[in-house]
């Protein structure tokens, strides 16, 4: 059954991995980063504390970082080094050979569970919890499968790995805004007036990738 089921993970991230281009292979690698999404997780913040108030927003910036952090030391500190699973793209893995490689970039050696796909799920389960039925929330779960296409179109994870990943992510963003709401008592946010600005510079982010995909291909 595990076998079968490495074989199906094997055959999907082929599937992806295979489509590749110039243009894509560039916006991949820029997407894939984390120092570009550093204006919107300035901006993020700032809107938690503008909306929220000074105590909640600070408190609900920190309860998101404990998130990410349990996430992403689940996955790394963990599970990678009980599983040992090689990434699709590491050179001791047989697949490697098979495996599209943009600009030479492998990864770590094990992959399992995806520790972006764990992150970027921790902050937008969290959201999706705070801002319920907001166009904030559903371009945040948007911008986590992309990020999760990414890595497997990068051969640096399989879907496996990221579905994992995505569940831990989404589990320590429970665990931390339940109890961050227990210690607040904050108001949940039902209503899409004031995203704009987040969602102003998160698309112009894209877009700037877009851009320097197009120039750079």
């Amino acid at each position: 059954m595990i076998e079968f089921l490495q074989n199906i993970d094997a055959q999907m991230l082929m599937a992806v991995n295979a489509m590749h281009s110039p243009f894509f292979d560039r916006f991949m690698m820029a997407f894939t980063g984390r120092w570009v999404w550093v204006p919107f997780y300035c901006v993020l913040a700032w809107y938690m504390v503008r909306r929220m108030g000074w105590r909640n927003g600070i408190g609900i910036v920190l309860a998101i970082g404990l998130a990410v952090t349990i996430a992403d030391q689940t996955c790394a500190s963990l599970i990678r080094p009980m599983a040992e699973r090689l990434r699709p793209a590491n050179l001791d893995n047989p697949l490697s050979a098979m495996v599209h490689i943009v600009d030479n970039y492998r990864g770590g050696s094990y992959g399992f569970p995806s520790c972006h796909a764990a992150n970027t799920f921790a902050l937008a389960g969290f959201m999706c919890l705070l801002c319920r039925r907001s166009r904030l929330s559903l371009m945040l779960v948007l911008w986590a499968l992309a990020t999760c296409y990414t890595r497997m179109y990068l051969g640096v994870h399989y879907p496996g790995d990221l579905l994992v990943g995505a569940l831990v992510g989404t589990a320590a963003s429970m665990l931390c805004y339940y109890l961050a709401q227990h210690l607040l008592r904050f108001k949940r946010i039902t209503d899409n007036d004031d995203t704009w600005p987040v969602l102003t510079v998160l698309l112009a982010i894209v877009v700037g990738i877009l851009i320097y995909a197009f120039m750079t291909q």
